[in-house]
């Protein structure tokens, strides 16, 4: 195996795969970065009993607020610098903007260190769904998408993506009640649900997180599992949300895969596929030609046999390069043959992203892909392809601010 090349914060070159961040200053140490024993340890550190830290948990993760002013429950003694130590400002709103009659809200925030992410929010009548980015950038390059197209900045902290879903309950609480209709497709979050309901929110709290923003999050192992536990965890260690709800996407890191696996957390798997023969994939997603297609299919299905929770594999549509229908039988082939009943399929019609020298299938294209993959036994929906014009669908997010 080739030595990895120097993480850089330039574009890589194609094909170039970056699996260790640049290093760069951490951000500043956050509640959310600890479990509640640490977080009591630090408000005794400054001289205050250690409930104060629940209560400071209870204001973050229940009322989604890090203002002072909003803490009425806390001495004015301490309570100041109590917010100082344990919740400082790790995501600055650059611009909101909308889409879908308000329905889609893509967010671009700025770290402490002026690298820039995006996460995009997306609500549906009873419940939200909110795509969150684990890494600024990310290394693995691939063509068609925007953000691997603009390498990897640095990993980011457990907060810092934590973050994201609090300050998206805090816009939804504000928000009005929806008046736009779906018009159809796979809802991103659909696959962690498997036919269940989760709690509805009437979409002014956040139910379905998913690991699809900036970043390969299974490259940013510590950091994506610490976001995942602070998620789950009752409240008011944590958000209180259901594992069912939160969807962990890889591009076939086989690694990570099997370390989520032993983690014994209930999240849904989504592999980045997009192609279903290694000469085709090679190119597509650089990681295959670490991790062969075959190889991570199979870490996919030790996650489900381990889990019992339905796989899904993301498919990107693009014209005349993996949309042939032999591609679509060998691809329904490959997952047949490790059983029936473990995985869904998610085709995607590919978003445009500038300078892309690819474009999406015809719908008839697509319809005839989708049609022999279901011939096969495979459950397969077309994913809703949600803020594609305001550049917050799959594949387009860049943090771009002009």
């Amino acid at each position: 195996m080739t030595d990895l090349p120097t993480p850089s914060t330039a574009p890589p070159v194609p094909g170039q795969l970056t699996m260790t961040a640049p290093r760069r200053g951490k951000p500043p140490r956050h509640l959310a970065d600890l479990d509640l024993a640490g977080r009591v340890e630090v408000a005794k550190e400054l001289g205050l009993p250690g409930f104060r830290a629940k209560q400071l948990s209870t204001h973050y993760f229940a009322h989604h607020t890090d203002d002072p002013a909003a803490m009425t429950d806390l001495p004015k003694g301490g309570r100041d610098e109590l917010v100082s130590a344990l919740l400082p400002r790790l995501l600055t709103p650059v611009r909101t903007i909308s889409a879908d009659q308000g329905a889609t809200l893509k967010s671009v925030w700025r770290l402490h260190d002026g690298a820039t992410v995006e996460s995009v929010l997306m609500r549906y009548p009873r419940r939200a769904t909110i795509c969150i980015s684990s890494q600024a950038g990310c290394g693995m390059n691939c063509p068609f998408c925007a953000t691997g197209q603009a390498g990897l900045t640095r990993n980011m902290s457990t907060a810092e993506i934590v973050g994201q879903v609090v300050a998206a309950n805090r816009m939804l609480a504000e928000a009005s009640d929806l008046s736009a209709p779906h018009e159809g497709g796979a809802e991103l979050g659909d696959e962690a649900d498997e036919g269940e309901s989760l709690p509805a929110s009437g979409g002014h709290r956040v139910t379905n997180v998913v690991f699809m923003g900036m970043g390969e999050a299974l490259a940013n192992y510590s950091a994506a599992i610490g976001a995942i536990r602070r998620m789950v965890d009752p409240a008011p260690e944590g958000l209180g949300m259901s594992a069912r709800g939160i969807t962990m996407s890889s591009v076939g890191l086989v690694t990570g895969i099997d370390r989520l696996t032993r983690e014994g957390i209930p999240v849904t798997l989504a592999l980045s596929l997009h192609a279903p023969d290694d000469e085709l994939r090679d190119e597509l997603v650089p990681i295959n030609t670490r991790f062969k297609v075959d190889e991570a299919i199979d870490a996919a299905h030790r996650y489900y046999l381990a889990t019992g929770r339905r796989v899904s594999i993301e498919y990107a549509m693009i014209r005349d390069i993996n949309d042939q229908a032999w591609r679509a039988d060998l691809l329904a082939e490959k997952l047949t043959a490790r059983g029936k009943g473990w995985v869904h399929i998610n085709p995607i019609p590919l978003n445009p992203t500038p300078g892309s020298k690819w474009t999406a299938s015809r719908p008839g294209v697509e319809q005839q892909f989708v049609e022999r993959l279901r011939a096969h036994g495979i459950p397969t929906t077309v994913r809703d392809t949600r803020g594609s014009d305001i550049d917050g669908a799959c594949g387009q997010l860049a943090a771009t601010t002009a």
